[in-house]
């Protein structure tokens, strides 16, 4: 088979997805809870697993039934096995974190929309086997929490002064309030963004 026809390998969909297919800082992609959950390192990492979780699971269901998947209805499953597993995730934040599950009000929900999992569901598990199916969703969403985690570390730290709601800075330390607001959201990601495009300039160099 040619090169252009080959699909990646189980290996090479793993490795991918943290850093050369980065979902935020390569394919920008799931901006909405990137943006909106990031002013705290609690809220980040929550919703980086709920969304591994979910793109998991949607992955290895895809992939099972990809042979018998018929083209005109595709994206009606996808949207159906994720909005089952979005809703598992849903419940048992409300049932065991429920003060986390009312932190990130209605952005846990809108996982069933976030087009991370579903181009995922797309590229990758309706084209191959639950080995490389699993390592794609893993990958991916490696570099999803990767993305969110960056966003809440910068965010919470300048914003509050802490880190996981714990006090890192010096109290004479000012707080930069419009990091935990909106505008600071959209110039915490262009920055990081410009660094990471900064950084591949020097390695291809």
């Amino acid at each position: 088979m040619s090169d252009a026809l080959r699909l990646p390998s189980a290996r090479e969909r793993l490795v991918r997805g943290v850093i050369p297919e980065n979902p935020v800082f390569r394919q920008l992609i799931g901006m909405c809870p990137i943006l909106a959950v990031t002013n705290s390192m609690a809220g980040a990492v929550t919703m980086g697993l709920a969304t591994l979780f979910v793109l998991v699971s949607s992955n290895v269901v895809v992939s099972l039934l990809r042979k018998q998947l018929q083209p005109h209805l595709r994206i009606l499953v996808y949207t159906l096995t994720i909005a089952s597993f979005v809703t598992i995730a849903d419940r048992f934040l409300a049932a065991f974190l429920p003060e986390m599950s009312l932190l990130l009000g209605p952005y846990v929900p809108l996982i069933i929309v976030n087009c991370l999992i579903i181009s995922r569901a797309e590229a990758c598990a309706s084209k191959q086997g639950l080995g490389p199916a699993i390592s794609d969703a893993l990958g991916q969403g490696a570099g999803f929490v990767l993305g969110l985690l960056s966003l809440g570390f910068v965010r919470e730290l300048l914003g509050s002064g802490s880190l996981f709601g714990v006090g890192v800075l010096p109290e004479a330390w000012p707080n930069w309030l419009i990091m935990v607001l909106p505008p600071g959201a959209f110039l915490t990601l262009g920055v990081l963004i410009a660094l990471v495009n900064w950084w591949d300039g020097r390695r291809g160099q």
